[in-house]
């Protein structure tokens, strides 16, 4: 159990900044409350640029930043406190752990002003807390990929911050590692109650720490809500690939059937779909977005089915990624489709077996324009 200070006022990170660069603007305005935020977006949104602004490691060209009541920056008042002054812990990708210092002297290094006694009683709260107390000895060429990830959480979380930001802090750790070093930051958060901005792409992460998802997209802010609402059903081709939908297809709106709730969509190749009604007109070019796990397969053709969509086609290829099979089916265009091991077996499926996909009209999501990304 972490525990390593008392808990804190709950208090709200306020963010309304700009600030140019000669490929995007970043421009976001928003109030982050106390916990867990996901900041999620696609690779160049401007989600490590947001951290760095309020960080301090960036200076914004406009706007104001504060918590509660203390103003980190203020443009028009040419207010601009230095990182040291924002007592906010940040955690980089890359971790940036000091090679030549040990363990304990890595996670003490931000306590430097502290007497010896209250920083040594701090190092032992982290060293307990993040479980690496058999490692205060050692150096980082020394540990694994998950005690460096620990290492590096417990260095910014000892000198209790009023702000964590985490970027992208857990990659290249399998599962396992991921979810016992989320619990450990679960536990200190349901202590201090501070506003923590999480950025990743692991959908599992989102789900295991996500009580709030903001994202980002040419440095603009998109979608706000839940993670699983808005990842589940988004509205961009952007936002669609980095929530890791696997089918994105171009088509053209045929007919709307208002009465219905649906519209027809053909897609390149001729294939047709049906698919919620949504703000466009007849004889519109759309995309879109479907999950290769919201796709069923079928070796006979299916009947009284209530899904409205089933296309004739055939496998193009199989390929086994861990308990699942990825498979590419042309039906009209290439959809790829994932199965179980099982599944695959019980239906004999190979290249050039005749299948028909079964897609659901609400598994199927219209994205705003053909080219954004």
């Amino acid at each position: 159990m972490v525990a390593m200070a008392a808990p804190l006022e709950s208090t709200t990170l306020s963010v309304d900044i700009r600030k140019r660069f000669p490929a995007f603007e970043l421009q976001v305005r928003h109030e982050f409350p106390a916990g867990f935020t996901v900041v999620f977006g696609a690779s160049g949104a401007g989600k490590s640029t947001l951290l760095d602004c309020i960080a301090g490691l960036l200076k914004p060209d406009h706007g104001k930043m504060a918590l509660g009541n203390e103003t980190f920056f203020d443009a028009q008042h040419n207010l601009c406190l230095s990182p040291q002054k924002r007592h906010i812990g940040y955690v980089f990708q890359s971790l940036a752990l000091f090679p030549h210092l040990s363990v304990e002297e890595n996670i003490g290094f931000g306590l430097a002003q502290q007497s010896d006694g209250d920083r040594r009683q701090k190092i032992i709260q982290a060293l307990k807390g993040f479980h690496i107390e058999a490692l205060d000895n050692r150096k980082p060429p020394e540990l694994s990929g998950g005690e460096k990830q620990r290492v590096a959480l417990a260095r910014s979380l000892v000198t209790q911050p009023q702000v964590l930001l985490l970027d992208e802090p857990l990659t290249g750790l399998d599962a396992g590692l991921r979810q016992s070093i989320l619990q450990d930051l679960r536990e200190w958060n349901a202590a201090r109650r501070i506003p923590i901005l999480y950025v990743t792409h692991n959908r599992d992460e989102v789900d295991a720490v996500g009580e709030n998802l903001i994202t980002l997209e040419h440095g603009k802010l998109g979608r706000i809500g839940l993670p699983h609402v808005v990842l589940n059903a988004p509205q961009t081709v952007g936002l669609a690939q980095a929530a890791g939908f696997e089918n994105l297809l171009p088509g053209r709106v045929v007919e709307r059937r208002e009465a219905d709730g649906v519209m027809r969509v053909v897609l390149q190749g001729g294939a047709e779909l049906e698919i919620p009604l949504g703000a466009t007109s007849t004889g519109d070019q759309i995309m879109v977005a479907i999950r290769a796990g919201d796709i069923l397969l079928a070796t006979e053709h299916p009947h009284g089915l209530s899904a409205r969509n089933v296309l004739e086609g055939a496998v193009e290829s199989l390929e086994t990624r861990g308990a699942m099979i990825a498979l590419k089916v042309k039906a009209g265009v290439v959809f790829e489709v994932h199965v179980t091991l099982g599944a695959a077996r019980a239906l004999q499926l190979t290249a050039g077996s005749p299948v028909w996909l079964v897609v659901k009209t609400y598994s199927c999501h219209l994205l705003r324009g053909n080219t954004e990304n």
